[in-house]
């Protein structure tokens, strides 16, 4: 703990960041970017006779084409020929954009730069995202609002562990998607993709791929292979899924559903799947 935290001066622990992005948090993602990918710059090997820094040919060749066509939407002809040339305006827009486009662009580095750097860069990104206190965190590659380590780890121990499931590891990957889109979000299909997840895994289970989710579970419990009181829980959830504003169903009326209600069953229903392939 620092002197001016003892002391009472400076707060011990800042307000999670929702919504918002402090400089050191903002300092922190673009130095993690500059050690894992500008730093990283190799031009290509046949630049003979030309400056060491050009784009075109180099590894982050493929980034900066992707980043021009589907992130900024511009003329790919207009992307810098040197790379030190090109670097002070991505480090520009980086400081002067909105706390969700600072997310968007970490994002999009992650999707379509270097596969090699993508895992490692992922971990240490939700180390320092945990640091600084901000509410959200890496999770199958997309940013999405979950503020513990606890629940991070439980979710992506799903979609690993859902690998032997295809249908599985997708509905969860999907619930994510829709979770996680800052644009327009979709919590309902998200609560639909994370029961979706849990039904796809039950009827493996119980070998049976025409049984609904609560009959389903009715034989799992015979199996043996979970307390009948979480089956119960579950059960219920599984109402809640069908009755809450049309979840599973055509809807009457708009959806009252909040990302909360997402967030919850897509960590419940990760909990759930661990919980399963574990005592399987």
């Amino acid at each position: 703990m620092k002197f001016s935290q003892r002391v009472g001066i400076t707060p011990i622990e800042k307000a999670i960041q929702l919504e918002s992005l402090d400089i050191d948090l903002r300092n922190s993602l673009w130095s993690l970017l500059t050690a894992f990918y500008w730093d990283k710059f190799d031009r290509s090997k046949y630049d003979m006779g030309y400056r060491v820094d050009r784009i075109k040919g180099s590894n982050l060749d493929p980034l900066f084409t992707s980043m021009w066509l589907h992130y900024f939407k511009k003329p790919i002809d207009t992307i810098p020929q040197l790379f030190y040339d090109g670097l002070p305006n991505l480090r520009s827009y980086f400081f002067e954009s909105e706390w969700y486009e600072v997310y968007d662009f970490i994002e999009f580095c992650v999707s379509y730069g270097p596969k090699s750097q993508r895992e490692k860069f992922t971990d240490v990104c939700n180390s320092y995202l945990e640091r600084e206190n901000s509410g959200y965190r890496f999770v199958n590659l997309k940013i999405v609002e979950i503020s513990s380590s606890d629940e991070v780890s439980e979710i992506e121990s799903a979609i690993a562990n859902s690998s032997p499931y295809y249908g599985v590891k997708q509905h969860l990957s999907t619930a994510i998607t829709l979770l996680s889109d800052k644009d327009s979000p979709d919590f309902r299909n998200s609560i639909k993709e994370s029961i979706s997840a849990v039904e796809s895994l039950c009827k493996k289970v119980s070998n049976d791929d025409k049984a609904t989710l609560g009959a389903a579970l009715k034989l799992i419990e015979k199996q043996g292979v979970m307390h009948p009181a979480l089956k119960s829980a579950f059960s219920s959830l599984y109402g809640y899924t069908n009755d809450s504003d049309g979840i599973r169903h055509s809807l009457i009326e708009e959806s009252n559903l909040t990302k909360a209600d997402a967030r919850f069953m897509l960590i419940s229903c990760s909990a759930f799947i661990n919980y399963v392939i574990a005592n399987s």
